[in-house]
């Protein structure tokens, strides 16, 4: 039976949590007696996980004192800025595995003092590799989550800013936090975030975000789009904040969840708002055009061969000469497979040639294919167009989201002709309506559905910052 209390025996406390963080079997589980004033004193700790200055700088102190009293006492006289008293001896373990120190003495009775002297390993807080900007701040979250609230801090210091702890994962014990901004977030969607994370029971998040969307949401597996946004930016956070957003953050992960999601938020970036308004708008408006252009333009030219006798003199050149040794449709997926075999390969590639192997390897086997006649040179061209308009947008499911649509609405061109394309893009709308997401009241075509004019006019257009900070007052 697990004790709900401390014993008032020292030796058996000490005994006990010995035991239950097995300190004879981990090497980095640290058991550590001091005697202090004639009295034995305990304390458990990770090495690794401890500021050694501030340990030895506490010890000094134990050290010098003259009478150490009870737990209560001590409490009050130890220089250090996060102590707490605590009985239980489960959330004893709990916070020595999350990298706290837990005090034992014999004058304390069946009470211990958990000083919070974690550090944990970080990388600096540079700018994400996959969410950078042309200008702008260079600043990234971390995997630590404490850095990561830090960096919302800086930029938002009204005291409406909620962050609210929770502990889940079971053996992984990972911490997460819900920000909002308390009047400007929509209490109904706080409400739903607050109960569906409270409600999950994971076995653990050892995969972080991904570990912790897939618990969330569990429907929807074959539905390839996004089903909650994310950034590594600290100011795009933040301005999602003050927008009236809900952020999920996650301990491990350098992503920040932002709810509610809809399609149209993927069309927005943080350069947009670093140019100005009229840049900003402009950027928008290609980064759409590219993206749908991208879905539809492989399945339209195939269309366009497959009716060349009825096409125009006009767009004639779109029927190729040499049409190459294997089927165009062929030819396409093919394609679509090699760009993603030299993705992989570049990702599996050190850092020094991954550049030089990419370019040069999608140059070769271009050049080849198409000299062999496997492929024709329409093919290349268009599948370039598609492969870099992949990169026009940072959220790399969505990109895969479009290619599997476009790939859908291919084959069913191939075997229904222009009814299949008609059948391919009512499917590829169906897909979108009725994904599967945290949205609170809005749904994942917002502002289409339900349709909010201004909202979908601010979609498309940049705003200036006296409209964002007069819709903020609006909201507030």
């Amino acid at each position: 039976m697990e004790e709900k209390r401390l014993d008032t025996d020292y030796g058996r406390n000490i005994e006990l949590m010995s035991e239950r963080l097995r300190v004879k079997e981990s090497f980095d589980i640290i058991e550590r007696h001091l005697t202090v004033c004639e009295r034995d004193m305990c304390f458990f700790y990770i090495d690794g996980f401890v500021k050694d200055g501030e340990m030895l700088r506490i010890m000094q102190y134990l050290l010098s004192q003259k009478t150490i009293g009870t737990a209560d006492e001590l409490e009050r006289k130890i220089p250090y800025v996060e102590v707490e008293l605590t009985h239980e001896p489960s959330k004893i373990i709990r916070a020595v595995l999350s990298g706290q120190t837990a005090v034992f003495a014999e004058s304390f009775g069946d009470t211990a003092i958990l000083l919070d002297l974690r550090t944990y390993p970080a990388r600096p807080t540079q700018e994400p590799e996959s969410d950078r900007v042309m200008q702008g701040a260079r600043d990234g979250f971390v995997e630590t989550l404490v850095f990561n609230t830090a960096l919302i801090r800086r930029r938002i210091r009204d005291p409406r800013l909620t962050m609210e702890h929770y502990s889940l994962g079971g053996s992984s014990e990972t911490d997460v936090v819900i920000c909002y901004v308390k009047g400007i977030a929509d209490d109904d969607t706080v409400k739903e975030v607050k109960k569906k994370i409270s409600s999950v029971k994971p076995k653990s998040l050892t995969l972080g975000y991904q570990s912790l969307a897939e618990t969330l949401i569990r429907s929807g597996w074959y539905n390839p789009f996004p089903k909650i946004r994310t950034t590594e930016r600290p100011d795009t956070a933040s301005a999602q904040l003050l927008e009236g957003s809900v952020i999920v953050l996650c301990d491990t992960s350098p992503q920040a969840m932002i709810l509610p999601t809809s399609i149209f938020d993927y069309l927005e970036e943080t350069d947009d708002f670093y140019f100005p308004p009229l840049t900003g708008t402009y950027l928008r408006l290609v980064r759409t055009a590219i993206l749908l252009l991208s879905v539809i333009i492989t399945p339209l030219w195939y269309l366009s061969i497959e009716y060349s006798a009825i096409l125009p003199d006009a767009l004639a050149f779109m029927v190729p000469d040499d049409p190459g040794a294997l089927p165009i449709i062929l030819q396409l997926f093919l394609v679509e497979i090699a760009i993603d075999g030299l993705k992989i390969a570049s990702m599996n590639t050190p850092d020094i040639l991954s550049n030089s192997l990419s370019v040069v390897g999608a140059l070769i086997l271009g050049d080849f294919a198409v000299s062999v006649g496997w492929l024709c040179e329409d093919v290349i061209l268009y599948m370039a167009f598609v492969a870099i308009a992949n990169f026009a947008q940072q959220n790399h499911e969505l990109g895969y989201a479009f290619k599997f649509m476009r790939l859908m609405i291919l084959a069913l061109v191939y075997f229904l002709g222009i009814w299949g394309f008609v059948a391919g893009v009512l499917l590829f709308l169906f897909f979108v309506a009725t994904n599967t997401t945290l949205s609170g009241k809005h749904h994942y075509l917002y502002p289409l559905v339900p349709f909010n004019p201004r909202d979908f006019f601010h979609l498309l257009i940049r705003r200036r910052k006296r409209d964002f900070d007069r819709n903020r007052e609006e909201n507030s």
